[in-house]
């Protein structure tokens, strides 16, 4: 896998972590650079953390499901970016602004935006990236576009947050089908 196949999935990844920053933005009426750090940290670390943790997951399995794990990585990438794109075409407003920058609060969100990043790292393994080289491009991008995210939110309100999540989905789709059908030997790059 390439490093701009990896910066994608990053992308794509990170949109969760992006839309939830920009709901933080939304929250502090006076936006600090320790907001902006705090968020960055735990989303981009807990971005990066989760594909390793699959990765590890992953590998363990490698031999049982060697023949099918084309199948696997493309069904991964599949479910979550329909998911995201689902979620991005629905009507439910439900994501509340919360102010609490607090360990609970933001270890929580973390988790909860990087679920996606655990099954991808799963794919990695079967794909034999270099984890290192991805969970650093995962991890780094989230960073920076969690402090993009919360400006955006501080600034501009919630009018990108929706785009963002339809926008990652759609690549993550484009990405495990492309895996898929490089393996079948339908296309090569």
């Amino acid at each position: 896998m390439s490093f701009v196949e990896i910066l994608l999935i990053a992308i794509a990844l990170s949109m969760d972590a992006f839309a939830v920053s920009v709901c933080k933005g939304l929250s502090v009426p006076k936006l600090l650079p320790r907001h902006a750090l705090t968020v960055g940290l735990y989303f981009g670390g807990f971005q990066a953390l989760m594909p390793l943790i699959g990765y590890l997951l992953g590998h363990s399995f490698e031999s049982a499901i060697a023949s099918i794990d084309h199948w696997i990585a493309f069904a991964l990438l599949a479910l979550i970016g329909g998911n995201m794109v689902r979620e991005a075409l629905g009507d439910d407003d439900e994501e509340k602004t919360d102010a609490s920058f607090g360990f609970k609060t933001m270890l929580l969100l973390s988790v909860a935006t990087s679920i996606d990043a655990l099954a991808v790292g799963v794919s990695f393994a079967f794909l034999g990236v270099n984890i290192i080289a991805a969970i650093a491009t995962i991890g780094t991008t989230t960073f920076i576009l969690s402090i993009v995210g919360i400006k955006v939110g501080n600034v501009f309100g919630a009018k990108y947050k929706d785009k963002a999540e339809l926008v990652g989905g759609i690549i993550l789709i484009l990405m495990g089908l492309k895996i898929l059908l490089e393996h079948l030997g339908v296309i090569s790059f």
